[in-house]
């Protein structure tokens, strides 16, 4: 795709030079020649051809917002615990990991030894 418009490219470069250098061209003849012929052909082309890639990687993103909302969900659904009937249970500190992404607030104890 790319070799294709830099080929165009390189032509639209050759007509403008020849435009520039021509006995009854001008410099701006040249300009409008690059642009007209050069650049703005380019853009739109890869523009069109670009479409497909466009429309891949915003539904990848989508599909990766989504599963990220869906772990989120879960995690939230995992934090909801109901409270304890014992209040002196429930006040207690939790020396298990929250599954989330931040370290617990309170730091859990070496493995093998009880706190």
């Amino acid at each position: 795709m790319y070799l294709i418009a830099i080929a165009w490219g390189y032509v639209a470069v050759m007509m403008a030079l020849a435009e520039a250098t021509s006995s009854q061209g001008s410099i701006l003849g040249a300009l409008i020649t690059l642009l007209l012929y050069g650049v703005l052909p380019i853009t739109i082309v890869l523009y069109i051809l670009g479409a497909p890639g466009r429309k891949a990687a915003r539904k990848k993103q989508a599909m990766a917002e989504a599963e990220l909302a869906a772990q989120g969900s879960q995690v939230a659904q995992a934090a909801q615990v109901e409270p304890s009937a014992n209040p002196a249970q429930a006040a207690a500190p939790s020396t298990q990991a929250d599954g989330g992404d931040h370290a617990p607030a309170q730091p859990l104890p070496p493995e093998g030894k009880e706190a």
